[in-house]
């Protein structure tokens, strides 16, 4: 059923409604959903007298391949359903007061834009007449009996209209807190090994040596053949970039720093005085190769077969229904998947703590850094750990895979979880 989208405001008002929303608690860490939800903002703006379709939204947002079938795989519309009930659990709360409502009706993905009364104007008690109308009045005194008992009667239903939109607005306030209080609990037990040092952790984020120049091509060093004299250090990938700035903001939430150092400039006086957080695989980020590393999944570049010379995460120990080694999509062929491990081990010094977080590709790092950064993702996580408040949260080793759609991490899963 097609539903033709509702626009009573204007257009970078919208937009400026979607910024709002996509910026917003009830989304913080739905990437996917916030792209799903700029993508029909777009469209349902641009050509509000068309509507987008299952396969559009399949193809282009989630990365689904050409030969995608609805009637096979229901990712577009489980989406669709989990943005409406965010939408409305966001109107509910944080955007009770907002101008402009959002919405996606049933059976369409074309958004509709509402302008409506902000909730404290409509919990206003209605204006008084003046009292000047008595003097006015030629009828009996009765009748300013009835009126001042009417304008009582009005005044008291206009306040117990405010004290009940107070008591409500203060029980969706109190359970916005309690749900950002529990969010943040997550997140600060997964995190507590790198908030409670002397010192903030030590982000090192890959830059892997390069040789050639940009306007004429450049290649990753081989140090069979070529000179170090030729050597740049300084480029590192869109996926890290992204990363340290995510990881930055998960620590400013949690009442920490952090410092930052490029791998080609870590030292291993770093490793024994610091708490480390390393972005980036072993290929890129060097100095993984030197220090304690993960034991259960490693990075290894395939000796044999099909994928012979590419990097991969194997698994030394596979269990039942585990495969023994995990790739990113072919480099001929569309990048729509990768493989990523999440890696906390103890440091050279044991007082300190390493935490990997590593793809095969750029872009499977930043998915790993996503996945730690959001309460959803953490809370599974360390129900797979069983790690509770009371403890502290142990060594361990996780697989993750990790979805691309055009260059963006749109979801991630976990595959596989060791305990050491």
């Amino acid at each position: 059923m097609a539903v033709a989208p509702t626009f009573v405001a204007g257009r970078e008002q919208c937009f400026q409604e979607i910024e709002r929303l996509t910026n917003s608690h009830t989304l913080r860490g739905a990437e996917s959903l916030c792209k799903l939800l700029r993508y029909l903002a777009e469209h349902s703006l641009a050509h509000p007298p068309t509507h987008v379709k299952e396969y559009q939204i399949a193809t282009e947002v989630f990365g689904r391949s050409p030969q995608f079938d609805p009637h096979i795989d229901s990712t577009v519309r489980v989406q669709a359903g989990r943005l409406r009930t965010k939408l409305s659990e966001y109107y509910a709360t944080e955007g009770i007061n907002n101008r402009i409502l959002v919405k996606l009706p049933k059976g369409s993905y074309s958004l509709s834009f509402e302008l409506r009364v902000p909730q404290q104007l409509r919990s206003e008690p209605p204006t008084l007449l003046a009292m000047g109308a008595r003097s006015a009045s030629n009828g009996p005194d009765i009748k300013y009996w009835r009126l001042a008992v009417l304008i009582l009667l009005i005044g008291l239903t206009g306040a117990v209209a405010t004290v009940i939109g107070l008591v409500w607005n203060g029980r969706q306030e109190r359970a916005v807190a309690g749900t950002q209080s529990a969010e943040s609990a997550a997140l600060r037990l997964f995190w507590h090994p790198f908030l409670s040092g002397p010192e903030p952790p030590l982000v090192v984020f890959s830059n892997a040596a390069f040789v050639g120049r940009p306007e004429s091509g450049m290649r990753y060093f081989n140090a069979g053949h070529d000179s170090k004299t030729g050597i740049h250090d300084h480029y590192t990938g869109v996926g890290e970039v992204l990363a340290v700035h995510l990881l930055d903001q998960v620590f400013a939430s949690l009442g920490q720093n952090v410092r930052l150092k490029r791998g080609s400039l870590f030292s291993l006086d770093d490793a024994k005085n610091a708490d480390l957080i390393f972005v980036g695989s072993p290929s890129e980020n060097l100095t993984l190769l030197d220090i304690p590393g993960t034991q259960e999944f490693v990075f290894e570049r395939l000796v044999a077969g099909p994928r012979k010379g590419d990097l991969a995460i194997v698994n030394r120990h596979p269990q039942a229904e585990e495969g023994s080694a995990f790739l990113a999509s072919p480099s001929n062929d569309p990048l729509i998947e990768d493989y990523a491990l999440i890696g906390l081990v103890t440091g050279l010094d044991p007082a300190h703590h390493i935490l990997i977080l590593a793809g095969t590709t750029t872009f499977g790092t930043q998915g790993a850094v996503e996945f730690v950064s959001r309460p959803d993702s953490v809370r599974k996580l360390l129900g797979r750990l069983r790690a509770t408040p009371s403890d502290s949260i142990q060594p361990f080793e996780a697989l993750v895979r990790v979805k691309i759609a055009k260059g963006v991490p749109v979801e991630t899963e976990l595959v596989a979880v060791r305990v050491r």
